[in-house]
């Protein structure tokens, strides 16, 4: 059930509400360019209409289509015709459920497509999209309240309309007749003093099982943002829904906000009584389904045969407060649900001559009928498994590649590692004084290069820089031009890289070695953002400011916000640490990883405004870093404090619900401090730990239902190699080898390959005594290599690789230094220089430790440095 959950979320979001462009998504696109309308589009041909001098209509009409499959979603877009703020104040639909089974009408700044209509498995829109209007089932028009609107245009509001219809049952178009369903709209300049808004929350892992007499599907979720007035509900569900009721929950009492059958016309509905929400509210919803007359259990989906569980709820905000649209997918109070009141399971009674037949039909109508050749289901081109599992890939050796401490990693635009480290440098107790100035100054900056790039299949070093640059290196991020943005927190210094130069840094913000908290200063600052479409660069600072600040592309201080958090129930915009950055381009949104908060906040890039949190008690004190793939926000955390059990790990989470959908760890080492997180869209993961000084690399573990191999970029022998099981007690054994045992497993299970007995008996005798030859050449090498002193390097005949055996834990099988003998491999880059004067780098088991070690947590600790 929870991997079907995020695929259908992910339809219907597609289908419904966001409507960005997925990675794995096959685009269909009509390409046709220009519009033009057959005689029976009436009104389309004059799309936009005065009214007076301030208010004007406009049609938004299908331009003349004809569905050839049932359940196609066609999308058109409509060009706001002024540049100025306008709102909308009223809708009209133009559709008859005779032939429409929905239509969703979207505001946004750039539409999937410019052809006059195109297949919505494109998208609605390149950017974010806000739902404005849902119509379904022969709907009344909905009207606004007085002084309420939808705001469009101007700076902040939506340039395009998107109207997506859903042509369900084509039956009626079999005589080949055209479609030109669509909304009017009603449009003023006059400004509103209140804007209009819609949450929907909606369920994405329903299954009512068949036969089923009663099934309750529950939603609910925190409000954490400004105060709403709700005025008007819809509810939408397909045949099997009886009653859909959505409250709002306050101190344990419930609230209608409106009850109605998904059997009547589907109309935004006003609510009886006026229902405000405010922060720390929860508002919940339940829809009852009945799986009587089903053969088999129904999904959550976009398809004829499955069902839907929809309660959108129409608000409206202040102006300056006004938030276009929220989603809710979770149940975050299960519990509550059992004081829920007794009418939200009473059916309400529909008239049979008020059903009919519409899109989405029944399983009996279907039975008489000749089967339609169906588009391909949206989930399997565009939608992930809910069980997103992650394991490490086995076979890179980079795990073994020891640079300094690791404190940040990105991708290039060529989707190659990018590692930023502190080379012999080390961040401890020593490092600051009270007022987070830098004391080992004398130390020199780092005199090797500190920003790696490694190739991510065979970890080979395919460029490096940044030698006498930094003194500690922080954060790291890769803007859409290939250039890198880093921090030094001994700087308090944020830089601009161009990679392929060597003039020096392409901008500075800060001064340096002056810890501050005005505009032009930083003081530990953490992690960089830069805005793909416009520029606009995003700080976290940091240790010792508690502030996101927002600066112009050449540099010019904007704005900031945040403060320092106090208590344990810190406020939205309050940070402990804000410590990594992860922008969400396409829904306006940055997230940020409040590190000593254990938590994840997001903000709206535009107003700086917050839109929720992300919470989980596995995720312990401390959320380390994030990084965001579409659909996928991924994370890792810090290490217990004392006497608490969350362990330090990654997690995968359903951006869109906050949910956990994975977790994950390394099978060679282990974390100690995961300090930086980056994920590549095919689903690669890589974490660098500041204190094991090394960088993982994940891979997703098992082909994504409702996904095929070729979209997803993964060929059949990757996927065998990324089911492999393996054991933890297996890690210290030779990945050579562990491919041949796995494979000798598979052939030992499958007697039916028809493989002799003599081959089995070969195979697994030729892994037993490679593995005895190199244990005793091992052994032999150590006895001359060791005296007394177990740190005597050893220099191989070429002399091209120096590094330190220790010895410990792996009987004296280093595996980095076995990697690093064979041939065509190499280091370069990793090996620590021996500067005199700098630290040493330490001992896996030395006592001392840096400020970002937790090796004895106290019961009250403070905030490390990291």
């Amino acid at each position: 059930m929870a991997r079907r959950a995020l695929s259908l979320f992910l339809l219907v979001l597609q289908s419904s509400c966001l409507g960005y462009r997925s990675p794995l998504s096959v685009f269909k696109r009509v390409k046709e360019t220009t519009r033009s309308f057959p005689n029976e589009c009436l009104g389309t041909s004059r799309p936009v209409i005065p009214i007076d001098s301030s208010d004007f209509a406009l049609d938004i009409r299908m331009p003349g289509v004809t569905p050839k499959q049932s359940d196609t979603y066609i999308c058109m877009s409509l060009r706001l015709p002024t540049d100025e703020e306008a709102f909308v104040i009223d809708f009209k639909p133009r559709a008859s459920m005779d032939t429409v089974h929905h239509m969703l009408l979207f505001g946004c700044n750039m539409p999937a497509s410019t052809g006059s209509y195109w297949f919505c498995d494109e998208g609605t829109c390149t950017d974010k999209a806000n739902i404005l209007y849902a119509w379904a089932r022969n709907a009344p028009p909905t009207r606004l309240p007085k002084g309420v609107g939808f705001r469009v245009g101007g700076d902040t509001g939506s340039k395009y309309f998107v109207l997506q219809v859903h042509y369900g049952d084509i039956s009626a178009f079999r005589d080949n007749h055209k479609d030109c369903s669509g909304v009017s709209l009603h449009l003023t300049r006059l400004p509103q003093p209140l804007i209009a808004g819609m949450y929907l929350l909606m369920s994405v892992d329903t299954v009512i099982p068949a036969g089923e007499k009663v099934v309750n599907s529950d939603i609910s979720c925190h409000y954490k943002n400004y105060p709403t007035h709700v005025f008007a509900y819809r509810v939408h569900t397909h045949h099997l829904g009886k009653v859909v009721s959505g409250y709002r929950v306050r101190n344990g009492q419930w609230t209608l906000i409106g009850r109605q059958s998904p059997q009547l016309p589907q109309a935004f509905y006003p609510v009886e009584h006026p229902v405000d929400v405010s922060f720390g509210d929860i508002l919940a919803a339940r829809c009852v389904f009945t799986g009587e007359g089903r053969s088999e259990a129904t999904h959550i989906g976009g398809t004829s045969t499955d069902e839907m569980c929809n309660l959108y709820i129409m608000y409206y905000m202040e102006a300056k407060h006004a938030i276009s649209f929220m989603t809710c997918t979770q149940n975050v109070a299960p519990d509550m649900f059992r004081t829920i009141p007794r009418e939200a399971n009473i059916p309400i009674p529909v008239k049979s001559d008020v059903i009919m037949t519409h899109g989405h039909h029944k399983e009996t109508e279907n039975k008489d009928k000749p089967s339609l050749p169906q588009q391909p289901k949206r989930e399997e081109e565009e939608v992930l498994d809910q069980d997103f599992h992650v394991e490490e890939a086995l076979d890179w050796p980079g795990v073994y590649l020891l640079p300094g401490q690791v404190s940040g990693v990105a991708l290039d635009l060529k989707n190659n590692l990018v590692i930023f480290h502190r080379g012999d440098h080390v961040w401890d107790g020593n490092s600051f004084d009270s007022k987070f100035v830098y004391q080992q100054r004398g130390l020199g900056p780092i005199e090797e290069d500190t920003i790696l790039v490694i190739d991510p299949n065979n970890a080979a070093v395919l460029h490096s820089s940044g030698k006498n640059l930094f003194y500690l290196p922080h954060g790291l991020s890769v803007d859409k031009d290939g250039n890198y943005w880093v921090t030094d927190v001994a700087l308090h210094q944020v830089f601009k890289l161009d990679p392929n130069s060597k003039e020096g840094p392409l901008l500075i913000l800060g001064r340096s070695m002056q810890p501050g908290s005005d505009q032009n200063h930083f003081c530990q600052p953490t992690d960089v953002a830069v805005d793909p479409e416009t520029g606009i660069i995003y700080v976290s600072d940091g240790y010792c400011n508690s502030r996101i600040m927002q600066f112009s592309p050449t540099g010019k201080f904007i704005t900031q916000w945040g403060e320092a958090s106090s208590g344990s129930n810190p406020n939205p915009g309050q940070f402990s640490v804000p410590h990594s950055l992860a922008l969400v381009h396409h829904l306006g949104q940055l997230c940020v990883a409040d590190r000593e908060n254990g938590r994840i906040q997001c903000f709206r890039t535009d107003t700086k405004e917050f839109v929720r949190e992300i919470k989980h008690a596995s995720f312990g004190r401390s959320v380390f870093a994030i990084s965001y793939i579409p659909g996928l926000l991924f994370a890792v955390n810090g290490k217990p404090y004392f006497g608490e059990r969350e362990p330090v790990q990654g997690f995968v989470m359903n951006f869109s619900s906050g949910e956990i959908i994975g977790i994950f760890k390394p099978v060679r080492k282990h974390f100690d401090m995961p300090h930086d997180i980056v994920a590549s869209e095919d689903g690669t993961v890589y974490i660098g730990d500041a204190h094991t000084n090394t960088v993982w690399k994940f891979t997703s573990a098992e082909k994504m239902e409702h996904r095929s191999v070729k979209k997803a970029g993964i060929d059949d022998q990757e996927i065998k190699e990324a089911e492999a099981v393996v054991e933890t007690k297996m890690e210290n054994i030779p990945t050579s080898e562990l491919q041949k045992m796995q494979e000798k497993q598979k052939l030992i299970k499958d007697p039916g390959l028809g493989v002799s007995v003599v081959l089995i008996t070969t195979l697994l005798v030729i892994p037993v005594v490679v593995l005895l030859a190199i244990a005793i050449f091992i052994r032999w090498k150590k006895s001359r290599a060791f005296g007394a002193d177990s740190e005597h390097k050893l220099e191989t005949g070429s002399g091209r690789v120096l590094g330190r055996l220790r010895g410990k834990g792996t009987g004296g099988l280093n595996l980095g230094n076995f990697f690093a003998s064979r041939k065509g491999y190499s280091r370069k880059g990793f090996d620590r220089l021996s500067t005199e004067g700098s630290d040493q780098e330490k001992d896996e088991d030395d006592a001392s430790e840096s400020e970002e070690e937790y090796s004895a947590p106290l019961p009250t600790p403070a905030p490390s440095s990291s």
